[in-house]
Order: structure tokens, then C-alpha cells, then sequence
């Protein structure tokens, strides 16, 4: 029904910034709120910031004032803006997409961010 593919992801310095891309397919309209999660080596898997359908959005204290989580005009196209990072800030960086009232639950494959100090 729904495909997310990330990109954006790489390697920076701390105080570098860097912008993942979410790109969904297929029936986006079903999509009630996107989400950016990340997973750090032998930790689990953290929610980092939520846009819903009507543009609130949402974030993990972690990355407020850091990190923008957007949509795009056509909304099929999530972006996480990411500044200042540091180097607890690498992760895997996971896509989401989620609606509870149809049981919607996609994730993407998951993009790496690595900040070095």
C-alpha cells in the first residue's frame, strides 16, 4: 500500500548539518502522520520527530531547537533538517508511516548518520 525509501544520510563533524529525505509511494493518502525514529548501536529504536497530516509537529527533547522535521507541497515527500549535530546524534535514521485507524505501520530501510567529534 505504502513504501518509504530514506536518503540523506552520511558522515559529518559535529556542528555539521545534514537533511534526510523520505520519499512515499503508492497510497499516501492513507498516511495519517509521518515520523523520523533512530536507532543507535545496541539501543533501541527512538522517536526523534512527528508531522501529522495538518503539519503539527512534534520532537524528541534530544533534537528541539536542532532538528525540522517538513512536508512537501504534494505530500508525498518528509524531510528531517538536522543542525548542530552532535555525536550522540548517530544512528540509524528510520522513515514511518502510521495511521492506528487502519492498522498502517510502514517503515523505511533506514538511512545512516554518522557525526564524528
Amino acid at each position: 500500500q505504502v513504501r518509504l525509501v530514506e536518503s540523506g544520510g552520511g558522515l559529518v563533524q559535529a556542528g555539521e548539518s545534514l537533511r534526510l529525505s523520505c520519499v512515499a509511494s503508492g497510497s499516501i493518502f492513507l498516511i495519517n502522520t509521518w515520523a523520523w525514529y533512530r536507532q543507535a548501536p545496541g539501543k533501541q529504536r527512538d522517536l526523534v520527530a512527528t508531522i501529522t497530516r495538518g503539519g503539527v509537529t512534534n520532537y524528541a527533547e534530544s533534537v528541539k531547537d536542532r532538528f525540522t522535521i517538513s512536508r512537501d507541497n504534494a505530500g508525498n515527500t518528509v524531510y528531517l533538517q538536522m543542525n548542530s549535530l552532535k555525536p550522540e546524534d548517530t544512528a540509524v535514521y528510520y522513515c514511518n508511516a502510521y495511521n492506528p485507524t487502519i492498522r498502517l505501520n510502514v517503515w523505511g530501510q533506514g538511512t545512516q548518520v554518522t557525526v564524528s567529534s
